[in-house]
Protein backbone atom coordinates (compact mmCIF):
# COMPACT_ATOMS: atom_id res chain seq x y z
CA UNK A 1 0.00 0.00 0.00
CA UNK A 2 1.10 3.32 -0.80
CA UNK A 3 1.55 5.95 1.87
CA UNK A 4 -1.04 8.40 0.22
CA UNK A 5 -3.28 5.77 0.11
CA UNK A 6 -2.59 4.76 3.66
CA UNK A 7 -3.09 7.95 5.11
CA UNK A 8 -6.46 8.49 3.29
CA UNK A 9 -7.61 5.51 4.94
CA UNK A 10 -6.47 6.22 8.31
CA UNK A 11 -8.25 9.56 8.13
CA UNK A 12 -11.18 8.23 6.88
CA UNK A 13 -11.16 6.03 10.28
CA UNK A 14 -12.56 9.99 11.44
CA UNK A 15 -16.17 8.60 10.26
CA UNK A 16 -16.05 6.64 13.03
CA UNK A 17 -15.74 9.61 15.56
CA UNK A 18 -14.56 9.50 19.01
CA UNK A 19 -14.96 6.06 21.11
CA UNK A 20 -14.52 5.86 24.51
CA UNK A 21 -13.67 2.61 25.63
CA UNK A 22 -10.35 0.27 26.03
CA UNK A 23 -12.39 -2.86 24.35
CA UNK A 24 -10.88 -2.32 20.82
CA UNK A 25 -7.75 -0.55 21.54
CA UNK A 26 -6.83 -3.97 23.97
CA UNK A 27 -8.11 -6.27 20.76
CA UNK A 28 -6.30 -4.67 18.31
CA UNK A 29 -2.91 -4.50 20.38
CA UNK A 30 -3.52 -8.33 21.39
CA UNK A 31 -3.57 -8.90 17.33
CA UNK A 32 -0.57 -7.10 17.23
CA UNK A 33 1.37 -9.06 20.31
CA UNK A 34 0.62 -6.50 22.98
CA UNK A 35 3.88 -3.84 22.34
CA UNK A 36 2.80 -1.34 24.96
CA UNK A 37 3.68 -3.86 27.64
CA UNK A 38 7.15 -4.45 26.69
CA UNK A 39 7.74 -0.61 26.55
CA UNK A 40 8.78 1.68 29.71
CA UNK A 41 6.69 4.78 29.33
CA UNK A 42 6.32 8.10 31.09
CA UNK A 43 2.20 8.75 30.44
CA UNK A 44 1.31 12.29 30.14
CA UNK A 45 -2.11 13.76 30.66
CA UNK A 46 -3.79 17.08 31.10
CA UNK A 47 -5.84 20.28 29.99
CA UNK A 48 -3.85 22.11 29.05
CA UNK A 49 0.14 21.89 28.92
CA UNK A 50 0.49 18.05 28.20
CA UNK A 51 2.38 18.64 25.05
CA UNK A 52 4.79 21.11 25.92
CA UNK A 53 4.93 18.73 29.15
CA UNK A 54 5.68 15.82 27.25
CA UNK A 55 8.63 17.41 24.95
CA UNK A 56 10.45 18.92 27.55
CA UNK A 57 10.78 15.41 29.20
CA UNK A 58 11.44 13.41 26.10
CA UNK A 59 14.15 15.78 24.80
CA UNK A 60 15.73 15.87 28.70
CA UNK A 61 16.22 11.70 28.38
CA UNK A 62 17.59 12.22 24.91
CA UNK A 63 20.42 15.23 25.91
CA UNK A 64 20.61 12.31 28.47
CA UNK A 65 21.43 10.13 25.55
CA UNK A 66 18.40 7.60 25.99
CA UNK A 67 16.31 6.45 22.53
CA UNK A 68 13.40 8.17 23.59
CA UNK A 69 9.84 7.83 21.56
CA UNK A 70 7.17 10.57 21.56
CA UNK A 71 3.80 9.91 20.86
CA UNK A 72 1.54 13.77 20.86
CA UNK A 73 -1.40 14.59 18.72
CA UNK A 74 -2.79 16.11 16.82
CA UNK A 75 0.06 16.38 14.00
CA UNK A 76 0.34 20.26 12.65
CA UNK A 77 1.02 19.41 8.81
CA UNK A 78 2.39 16.07 8.40
CA UNK A 79 0.70 12.71 10.13
CA UNK A 80 4.66 11.47 10.82
CA UNK A 81 4.90 14.40 13.55
CA UNK A 82 2.62 12.18 16.25
CA UNK A 83 5.36 9.68 16.37
CA UNK A 84 8.79 10.82 16.70
CA UNK A 85 12.11 8.84 18.02
CA UNK A 86 14.99 11.02 18.89
CA UNK A 87 14.13 13.63 16.57
CA UNK A 88 13.23 11.50 13.61
CA UNK A 89 9.75 11.59 12.34
CA UNK A 90 8.34 7.61 11.87
CA UNK A 91 8.89 6.71 8.08
CA UNK A 92 6.23 6.49 5.64
CA UNK A 93 6.79 2.83 4.45
CA UNK A 94 6.29 2.07 8.24
CA UNK A 95 2.62 3.51 8.11
CA UNK A 96 2.03 1.85 5.12
CA UNK A 97 2.82 -1.01 5.93
CA UNK A 98 1.24 -0.94 9.30
CA UNK A 99 -2.22 0.46 7.61
CA UNK A 100 -1.80 -2.66 4.84
CA UNK A 101 -1.34 -5.51 6.98
CA UNK A 102 -3.55 -4.66 9.77
CA UNK A 103 -6.41 -3.14 7.12
CA UNK A 104 -8.96 -6.20 7.38
CA UNK A 105 -8.98 -6.31 11.69
CA UNK A 106 -9.32 -2.21 10.97
CA UNK A 107 -12.55 -2.76 8.75
CA UNK A 108 -14.01 -5.37 11.08
CA UNK A 109 -13.61 -3.72 14.62
CA UNK A 110 -14.27 -0.15 12.94
CA UNK A 111 -11.20 1.00 14.74
CA UNK A 112 -11.06 4.54 14.97
CA UNK A 113 -8.16 6.92 13.93
CA UNK A 114 -6.60 7.12 17.56
CA UNK A 115 -7.07 3.74 18.62
CA UNK A 116 -5.24 2.74 14.90
CA UNK A 117 -2.15 5.43 15.68
CA UNK A 118 -2.13 4.67 19.14
CA UNK A 119 -1.07 0.98 18.37
CA UNK A 120 1.13 2.01 15.32
CA UNK A 121 3.17 4.29 18.03
CA UNK A 122 3.50 1.46 20.70
CA UNK A 123 4.61 -0.96 17.79
CA UNK A 124 6.98 1.33 16.18
CA UNK A 125 8.30 1.80 19.45
CA UNK A 126 8.83 -1.44 20.62
CA UNK A 127 10.31 -3.19 17.09
CA UNK A 128 13.20 0.39 17.26
CA UNK A 129 14.28 -0.80 20.81
CA UNK A 130 13.13 2.72 22.58
CA UNK A 131 14.97 2.93 26.08
CA UNK A 132 11.70 5.33 27.27
CA UNK A 133 8.49 6.60 25.63
CA UNK A 134 6.57 9.91 26.36
CA UNK A 135 3.13 9.30 25.52
CA UNK A 136 0.32 12.21 25.69
CA UNK A 137 -3.49 11.06 26.17
CA UNK A 138 -5.68 12.38 23.45
CA UNK A 139 -9.01 12.89 25.36
CA UNK A 140 -9.51 12.64 29.18
CA UNK A 141 -7.61 9.24 30.43
CA UNK A 142 -9.84 6.47 31.79
CA UNK A 143 -11.30 5.89 28.46
CA UNK A 144 -8.13 6.84 26.43
CA UNK A 145 -6.66 4.59 24.18
CA UNK A 146 -3.53 5.38 25.41
CA UNK A 147 -4.81 3.71 28.92
CA UNK A 148 -3.82 0.17 28.20
CA UNK A 149 -0.70 -0.04 29.97
CA UNK A 150 -0.52 -2.92 32.76
CA UNK A 151 0.76 -1.23 35.60
CA UNK A 152 2.77 -2.26 38.72
CA UNK A 153 5.97 -2.25 40.20
CA UNK A 154 7.50 -5.26 38.21
CA UNK A 155 5.96 -3.97 35.15
CA UNK A 156 7.88 -0.21 34.63
CA UNK A 157 5.03 0.46 32.51
CA UNK A 158 4.04 3.06 33.20
CA UNK A 159 7.33 4.42 35.29
CA UNK A 160 5.63 7.70 36.21
CA UNK A 161 2.05 9.21 35.46
CA UNK A 162 1.87 12.99 35.18
CA UNK A 163 -1.11 15.33 35.05
CA UNK A 164 -0.50 18.86 34.35
CA UNK A 165 -3.28 20.59 34.66
CA UNK A 166 -7.19 20.42 35.24
CA UNK A 167 -9.66 22.70 33.72
CA UNK A 168 -13.41 22.23 32.79
CA UNK A 169 -12.92 20.49 28.57
CA UNK A 170 -14.57 18.11 27.20
CA UNK A 171 -17.97 18.67 29.46
CA UNK A 172 -19.94 16.43 27.32
CA UNK A 173 -17.60 13.34 27.90
CA UNK A 174 -15.38 14.02 30.93
CA UNK A 175 -18.25 15.45 33.38
CA UNK A 176 -19.21 18.90 34.18
CA UNK A 177 -17.05 20.01 37.53
CA UNK A 178 -13.15 19.96 37.88
CA UNK A 179 -13.50 16.56 40.19
CA UNK A 180 -15.33 15.17 37.84
CA UNK A 181 -12.71 15.89 34.84
CA UNK A 182 -9.91 14.88 37.68
CA UNK A 183 -11.08 11.98 38.34
CA UNK A 184 -11.38 10.79 34.60
CA UNK A 185 -7.52 11.93 34.22
CA UNK A 186 -6.34 10.61 37.39
CA UNK A 187 -7.61 6.72 36.12
CA UNK A 188 -4.41 6.35 34.19
CA UNK A 189 -2.44 6.31 37.25
CA UNK A 190 -1.52 2.42 38.19
CA UNK A 191 -0.68 1.03 41.18
CA UNK A 192 2.55 1.83 42.57
CA UNK A 193 3.80 4.74 40.37
CA UNK A 194 5.33 7.63 40.71
CA UNK A 195 2.63 10.50 40.01
CA UNK A 196 3.99 14.26 39.41
CA UNK A 197 1.28 17.33 39.15
CA UNK A 198 1.35 20.81 38.02
CA UNK A 199 -0.08 23.48 39.83
CA UNK A 200 -4.33 22.38 40.79
CA UNK A 201 -6.77 24.05 42.20
CA UNK A 202 -7.34 22.21 45.57
CA UNK A 203 -10.31 20.18 44.07
CA UNK A 204 -8.77 18.80 41.54
CA UNK A 205 -5.26 18.13 43.73
CA UNK A 206 -7.48 16.68 46.48
CA UNK A 207 -9.26 13.65 43.70
CA UNK A 208 -5.67 12.80 42.36
CA UNK A 209 -4.22 12.69 46.20
CA UNK A 210 -6.45 10.24 46.99
CA UNK A 211 -6.52 8.45 44.01
CA UNK A 212 -2.84 8.05 44.63
CA UNK A 213 -3.74 6.81 48.10
CA UNK A 214 -5.87 4.44 46.83
CA UNK A 215 -3.51 3.01 44.70
CA UNK A 216 -0.05 3.37 47.35
CA UNK A 217 1.66 5.67 44.82
CA UNK A 218 4.52 8.06 45.64
CA UNK A 219 2.89 11.89 44.85
CA UNK A 220 4.90 14.78 44.08
CA UNK A 221 3.25 18.54 43.74
CA UNK A 222 5.52 21.02 41.43
CA UNK A 223 4.63 23.68 44.24
CA UNK A 224 6.71 21.44 46.53
CA UNK A 225 9.52 21.95 44.43
CA UNK A 226 9.71 25.54 43.20
CA UNK A 227 9.94 28.87 44.00
CA UNK A 228 8.28 32.16 41.97
CA UNK A 229 10.54 35.32 42.19
CA UNK A 230 11.41 38.35 39.50
CA UNK A 231 8.73 36.53 36.81
CA UNK A 232 11.45 33.47 37.25
CA UNK A 233 10.29 30.09 38.69
CA UNK A 234 13.45 28.09 40.34
CA UNK A 235 13.23 24.53 40.67
CA UNK A 236 15.12 23.01 43.53
CA UNK A 237 14.96 19.24 44.83
CA UNK A 238 17.57 17.06 46.68
CA UNK A 239 19.41 16.52 43.78
CA UNK A 240 19.27 19.34 41.34
CA UNK A 241 19.23 23.04 41.40
CA UNK A 242 17.36 24.60 38.45
CA UNK A 243 17.44 28.49 38.94
CA UNK A 244 17.84 29.64 35.40
CA UNK A 245 16.90 27.72 32.55
CA UNK A 246 16.56 29.14 29.20
CA UNK A 247 13.12 28.97 28.00
CA UNK A 248 13.16 28.70 24.06
CA UNK A 249 9.24 28.98 24.22
CA UNK A 250 6.99 32.18 24.89
CA UNK A 251 5.06 32.72 28.16
CA UNK A 252 5.61 32.64 31.83
CA UNK A 253 3.33 29.08 32.14
CA UNK A 254 6.12 27.17 29.97
CA UNK A 255 8.61 27.92 32.47
CA UNK A 256 5.96 25.78 34.65
CA UNK A 257 5.70 22.76 32.03
CA UNK A 258 9.06 22.80 31.90
CA UNK A 259 10.14 22.52 35.53
CA UNK A 260 7.42 19.72 35.78
CA UNK A 261 9.50 18.23 33.31
CA UNK A 262 12.74 18.64 35.50
CA UNK A 263 11.09 17.26 38.42
CA UNK A 264 9.49 14.38 36.27
CA UNK A 265 12.92 13.11 35.03
CA UNK A 266 15.10 13.89 38.13
CA UNK A 267 12.59 11.80 40.28
CA UNK A 268 11.77 8.93 37.83
CA UNK A 269 15.28 8.61 36.73
CA UNK A 270 17.40 9.76 38.97
CA UNK A 271 19.47 11.89 36.19
CA UNK A 272 20.81 14.40 38.69
CA UNK A 273 22.83 16.52 36.20
CA UNK A 274 20.99 20.57 36.20
CA UNK A 275 22.91 21.37 33.69
CA UNK A 276 21.70 18.04 31.40
CA UNK A 277 18.46 19.05 32.24
CA UNK A 278 18.44 22.93 31.61
CA UNK A 279 19.91 21.24 28.07
CA UNK A 280 17.09 19.40 27.21
CA UNK A 281 15.12 22.71 28.52
CA UNK A 282 16.87 24.82 26.38
CA UNK A 283 16.84 22.63 22.59
CA UNK A 284 13.10 21.50 23.18
CA UNK A 285 12.15 22.49 20.05
CA UNK A 286 15.07 20.85 17.97
CA UNK A 287 15.08 17.80 19.47
CA UNK A 288 10.86 17.52 19.73
CA UNK A 289 9.77 19.66 16.68
CA UNK A 290 7.54 21.20 19.09
CA UNK A 291 4.85 23.61 17.34
CA UNK A 292 1.99 26.17 17.92
CA UNK A 293 2.73 27.15 21.55
CA UNK A 294 2.92 31.14 21.46
CA UNK A 295 4.83 30.64 17.93
CA UNK A 296 5.75 33.59 15.42
CA UNK A 297 4.90 32.96 12.14
CA UNK A 298 6.16 35.80 10.76
CA UNK A 299 7.51 38.97 11.71
CA UNK A 300 6.50 41.58 9.53
CA UNK A 301 3.71 41.85 10.14
CA UNK A 302 3.23 39.80 12.69
CA UNK A 303 1.52 36.66 13.09
CA UNK A 304 1.28 34.65 16.24
CA UNK A 305 0.28 30.93 16.32
CA UNK A 306 -1.03 29.49 19.97
CA UNK A 307 -3.26 26.27 20.58
CA UNK A 308 -5.05 27.32 23.48
CA UNK A 309 -8.18 25.62 23.02
CA UNK A 310 -10.13 26.20 26.48
CA UNK A 311 -10.29 28.97 29.38
CA UNK A 312 -7.49 28.22 31.11
CA UNK A 313 -5.45 28.09 27.62
CA UNK A 314 -6.61 31.51 26.58
CA UNK A 315 -5.90 33.30 29.99
CA UNK A 316 -2.60 31.68 29.80
CA UNK A 317 -1.99 33.20 26.62
CA UNK A 318 -3.01 36.83 27.22
CA UNK A 319 -1.16 36.61 29.99
CA UNK A 320 1.69 37.03 27.70
CA UNK A 321 -0.16 39.05 24.57
CA UNK A 322 -0.68 41.74 27.59
CA UNK A 323 3.15 42.12 27.19
CA UNK A 324 3.29 43.23 23.73
CA UNK A 325 -0.55 44.08 22.62
CA UNK A 326 0.30 48.06 22.77
CA UNK A 327 3.06 48.12 20.32
CA UNK A 328 0.51 47.44 16.93
CA UNK A 329 -1.45 49.68 15.52
CA UNK A 330 -4.68 46.54 14.75
CA UNK A 331 -4.93 43.60 16.24
CA UNK A 332 -7.24 40.97 14.70
CA UNK A 333 -8.10 37.10 15.80
CA UNK A 334 -8.77 34.48 13.56
CA UNK A 335 -10.52 31.30 15.80
CA UNK A 336 -12.18 27.96 15.90
CA UNK A 337 -12.27 25.77 17.76
CA UNK A 338 -14.10 22.45 18.82
CA UNK A 339 -17.74 22.86 19.34
CA UNK A 340 -17.40 20.58 22.78
CA UNK A 341 -14.96 23.40 24.10
CA UNK A 342 -16.11 26.78 26.50
CA UNK A 343 -16.65 28.78 23.25
CA UNK A 344 -18.57 31.52 24.66
CA UNK A 345 -15.82 31.54 27.81
CA UNK A 346 -12.93 31.71 25.27
CA UNK A 347 -14.41 34.74 23.27
CA UNK A 348 -15.73 36.96 26.06
CA UNK A 349 -11.73 36.73 27.74
CA UNK A 350 -10.36 37.40 24.27
CA UNK A 351 -12.87 40.35 23.02
CA UNK A 352 -11.41 43.42 24.64
CA UNK A 353 -8.04 42.36 23.46
CA UNK A 354 -8.82 42.71 19.63
CA UNK A 355 -10.23 45.21 17.18
CA UNK A 356 -11.69 42.95 15.00
CA UNK A 357 -12.34 39.26 15.45
CA UNK A 358 -12.78 36.61 12.33
CA UNK A 359 -14.68 33.20 12.87
CA UNK A 360 -13.94 30.14 10.64
CA UNK A 361 -14.53 26.40 10.64
CA UNK A 362 -12.71 23.06 10.05
CA UNK A 363 -13.72 20.52 7.70
CA UNK A 364 -13.59 17.73 11.14
CA UNK A 365 -16.47 16.29 12.63
CA UNK A 366 -15.80 17.60 15.62
CA UNK A 367 -15.45 21.55 14.39
CA UNK A 368 -18.08 23.99 15.56
CA UNK A 369 -19.48 25.48 12.52
CA UNK A 370 -18.99 29.00 11.66
CA UNK A 371 -22.85 29.51 12.25
CA UNK A 372 -22.20 28.23 15.78
CA UNK A 373 -19.89 30.57 16.39
CA UNK A 374 -21.36 33.30 15.02
CA UNK A 375 -24.82 33.15 16.90
CA UNK A 376 -22.34 32.42 20.52
CA UNK A 377 -20.38 35.71 19.28
CA UNK A 378 -24.35 37.30 18.96
CA UNK A 379 -25.84 36.42 21.65
CA UNK A 380 -23.02 38.28 23.68
CA UNK A 381 -22.72 41.04 21.88
CA UNK A 382 -19.39 40.19 20.29
CA UNK A 383 -18.23 41.86 16.84
CA UNK A 384 -17.25 39.27 14.59
CA UNK A 385 -17.03 38.40 10.68
CA UNK A 386 -17.58 34.76 9.22
CA UNK A 387 -14.60 33.72 7.16
CA UNK A 388 -13.78 30.97 4.89
CA UNK A 389 -11.05 31.47 2.66
CA UNK A 390 -8.24 31.48 5.37
CA UNK A 391 -5.38 30.79 2.47
CA UNK A 392 -6.10 34.26 1.04
CA UNK A 393 -6.74 36.09 3.78
CA UNK A 394 -3.20 35.11 5.88
CA UNK A 395 -1.88 35.93 2.16
CA UNK A 396 -3.73 39.65 1.97
CA UNK A 397 -2.61 40.00 5.85
CA UNK A 398 1.00 39.75 4.96
CA UNK A 399 0.72 42.45 2.28
CA UNK A 400 -1.27 44.62 4.66
CA UNK A 401 0.63 47.16 7.21
CA UNK A 402 3.81 46.07 8.85
CA UNK A 403 2.72 47.25 12.84
CA UNK A 404 -0.65 45.13 12.83
CA UNK A 405 -0.88 41.88 14.40
CA UNK A 406 -2.78 38.41 13.52
CA UNK A 407 -3.34 36.24 16.50
CA UNK A 408 -4.63 32.65 15.23
CA UNK A 409 -6.04 31.00 17.97
CA UNK A 410 -7.89 27.56 19.01
CA UNK A 411 -7.85 24.37 17.41
CA UNK A 412 -4.22 22.58 16.70
CA UNK A 413 -5.87 21.66 13.39
CA UNK A 414 -6.40 25.30 12.25
CA UNK A 415 -2.62 25.93 13.37
CA UNK A 416 -2.13 23.03 10.69
CA UNK A 417 -4.29 23.86 8.24
CA UNK A 418 -2.45 27.40 7.59
CA UNK A 419 0.73 26.08 7.74
CA UNK A 420 -0.04 23.58 5.17
CA UNK A 421 -1.55 25.83 2.56
CA UNK A 422 0.98 28.12 3.66
CA UNK A 423 3.85 26.22 2.63
CA UNK A 424 1.90 24.89 -0.59
CA UNK A 425 2.29 28.53 -1.76
CA UNK A 426 5.36 29.53 -0.64
CA UNK A 427 7.08 26.40 -2.42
Amino acid sequence: MEIELALKKLFALHNFGIKLGLENINLFLDHIGNPQNKLRTIHVAGSNGKGSTSSFIASILMEAGFKTGLYTSPHFVKFNERIVINKKQIDDNYVADFVSKNENFIDEHQLTFFEVTTAMAFEYFYKNGTDYCVIETGLGGRLDATNVFPGGTDSQNPLSVVITSISLEHTNVLGNTISQIAAEKAAIIKSGVKVFIGKLVSEAEDVISNKCKEMHCELFKLEDYINERHNKIELYTDEIELDDFTMPLKGHYQKYNAALAGLVVDKTFSIDNSNLISAGIKKVLVNTGLQGRYEYFSNEPVIILDSAHNPEGITNFLTEFKNEENKYSKKSLLFAVMRDKAIRDMLLLLKPHFDEIFLTQLEYERSAKISELSAICQQNNIPAVPLTGIQKFIIDFENRNKSECLVVLGSMFLLGKIKEELSEVKT
